[in-house]
């Protein structure tokens, strides 16, 4: 399976902006710039790479530790996971924080910390993503 993404971008690298699409359509056209990717700490003046890198890796770190979990006889109610992808001018990407709350009735702590280590090292995006620093705050809720 392939999936794709299409980035048309115009000018130089500090004056110029770009604009995104996606396949599945839920990016289309979606601007960014030098600004959003590096300056607006707040990050609402459009979308960049790492923000996007960060939803793919908290989508694939979540579907892989659910997948874990049902194995396991444990079946997740919900899995609340957050990454954050940290980027440095000039460094490039650092690395990539995974926050997770996990509601999982009758989970046992260790069994689960064990589960999410698994996710985390078996995660198609953490693999991906194995030359940078990959971090995990896993907790029960």
């Amino acid at each position: 399976m392939k999936r794709n993404a299409t980035a048309v971008w115009e000018g130089d690298l500090q004056g110029g902006r770009g604009h995104l699409t996606t396949q599945s359509g839920v990016l289309k056209d979606k601007r960014y710039d030098f600004r959003g990717r590096f300056e607006d700490e707040e990050g609402k003046s459009g979308t960049n790479p790492e923000e996007l890198l960060a939803a793919a890796h908290a989508g694939c770190f979540a579907m892989q530790l659910s997948h874990l979990l049902a194995e396991n006889g444990t079946p997740a109610e919900k899995l609340e996971a957050t990454a954050t992808v940290e980027i440095k001018p000039g460094e490039g990407i650092k690395g990539s924080a995974l926050v997770l709350k996990a509601e999982v009735p009758g989970m046992e702590p260790d069994k689960f910390s064990e589960l999410a280590t698994k996710a985390k090292e078996e995660c198609p995006v953490s693999q991906a993503l194995a030359s940078i620093t990959v971090s995990l705050d896993a907790s029960l809720v």
